[in-house]
């Protein structure tokens, strides 16, 4: 069983900054990649920014040189630092890991529960 637990969500005022952890936990063969995504209310679960086991980087555009996502693999631990906090950024953000748990299974999405952040103008 796999799980990701997520912390550090909350609200903050615009410009300000909040620190997302995740880590993921349980039976896990070979973690491949980890992420954040963000779902705003109304809209679709849109990609923030995803880390490699080689710690290559991608960001979407709209969070490009303002969030930045680094990766602790002694811990299966991801933490994605946000700073200059717009409105725009309000939304549940979700925890991904795309992960082999076992050597007889195919990696497959594991998704966290979600954290709530808030940023007020």
């Amino acid at each position: 069983q796999v799980q990701l637990v997520e912390s550090g969500g909350g609200l903050v005022q615009a410009g300000g900054s909040l620190r997302l952890s995740c880590a993921a936990s349980g039976s896990i063969f070979r973690l491949n990649l980890m992420g954040w995504y963000r779902q705003a209310p109304g809209k679709q679960r849109v990609l923030v920014a995803t880390i490699t086991s080689g710690e290559s980087t991608n960001y979407a555009d709209s969070v490009q040189g303002r969030f930045t996502l680094s990766r602790e693999s002694a811990k299966n631990t991801v933490y994605l630092q946000m700073n200059s906090l717009k409105p725009e950024d309000t939304a549940v953000y979700f925890c991904n890991a795309y992960l082999q748990a076992a050597i007889n299974l195919r990696p497959r999405d594991y998704w966290g529960q979600g954290t709530q952040v808030t940023v007020s103008s």
